[in-house]
């Protein structure tokens, strides 16, 4: 549901400023691919692809949080449009209504898939417990209400929104809390590279904050190698001219962490750009200087941390997930 909702706000985008376009959505792929997804984003990210591959569609849209740092030979993303609010969100079991994690009885359920929202949380609120919780959010929403297993659930607030559910939102947790993933909020719409008609059309729907933020949080990712299977998180900004990064790598228990901010400039003169590849991004719409310094911020950030044992620590990360 969320996939079609997020692909029809794209559509809807792209019919506005193409009145004459027409656009067909094959919804018959999404609801056949979600039976393929069991809790495994990448084999659902390969069918989209592969249907992108075999020209049967021309262009898909994700989640770029869902992409990899690296795409496959003959994919790019052609357009990454202005991110939602990036954060978390507490959504809560209905007796637990008016609480917020902080106030929540020792030892409360918490549910979460994600190791990122684990970890940073786990140190955060020791006298909490934190439980996997699969599906999709129809599915996470139902297992939290119809049961007694969480006392809680946390989710991406961008989704809730999305799927007009913001009323369950009981508490966004700002970074001081809990740091988000790279490229959560923003959609992504993936292109086949070569396709020069098409990533023109859709390159009218880049936000240039958002593919700035997006790229410096992709290029900190892919240089530490992280994934899913580790705990990464950051933290974006732009403000004067200037565009801060905050990120940060973490033990799964939260216990051992390395967090740092750095920031550059991204005014630039130069408005043109060659069809350059960042980190997967093409946007030729916005400046390549700017692009080409918040690519650099990210590899300056991930250096910085990996001077500092970030290796180490998401070495340990990735074996005691792999063993669980």
């Amino acid at each position: 549901q969320l996939a079609r909702i997020q692909t029809d706000s794209v559509a809807d985008k792209l019919k506005e400023l193409y009145p004459d376009i027409h656009l067909e959505i094959d919804a018959f792929k999404i609801s056949v691919l979600f039976l393929l997804q069991i809790g495994e984003k990448s084999l659902f990210t390969k069918e989209l692809e592969n249907a992108l591959e075999r020209n049967e569609v021309d262009l898909v849209v994700h989640s770029l949080k869902d992409l990899p740092t690296t795409l496959p030979p003959g994919f790019t993303i052609g357009a990454v449009l202005k991110r939602e609010n990036p954060h978390d969100a507490v959504v809560l079991h209905p007796q637990n209504v008016g609480k917020t994690l902080e106030s929540l009885p020792e030892n409360s359920v918490i549910g979460t898939s994600s190791l990122r929202r684990a970890a940073q949380l786990k140190k955060r609120f020791p006298h909490l417990k934190f439980n996997d919780i699969r599906g999709n959010l129809n599915t996470r929403l139902k297992k939290l209400d119809e049961k007694e297993d969480f006392a809680a659930i946390i989710l991406a607030a961008a989704g809730l929104r999305r799927m007009g559910w913001e009323s369950r939102i009981s508490q966004i947790l700002g970074p001081e809390d809990c740091m988000y993933a790279v490229g959560q909020g923003a959609l992504a719409v993936e292109v086949r590279a070569r396709d020069v008609d098409i990533l023109e059309m859709v390159s009218v729907l880049h936000d240039p904050d958002t593919v700035l933020r997006c790229i410096a949080e992709r290029a900190f990712l892919r240089h530490l190698e992280g994934g899913c299977s580790v705990p990464v998180a950051v933290h974006t900004q732009v403000k004067d001219s200037q565009l801060y990064l905050t990120g940060a790598v973490y033990s799964l228990d939260g216990s051992d962490s390395l967090k740092e901010t750095m920031q550059t400039s991204i005014t630039s003169s130069e408005e043109v750009d060659e069809r350059l590849q960042r980190v997967g991004v093409t946007a030729s719409k916005v400046p390549g200087e700017a692009q080409d310094r918040a690519e650099r911020l990210g590899v300056d950030l991930a250096n910085l941390l990996l001077s500092k044992g970030a290796k180490e620590i998401l070495t340990v990360a990735r074996q005691l997930n792999d063993a669980r």
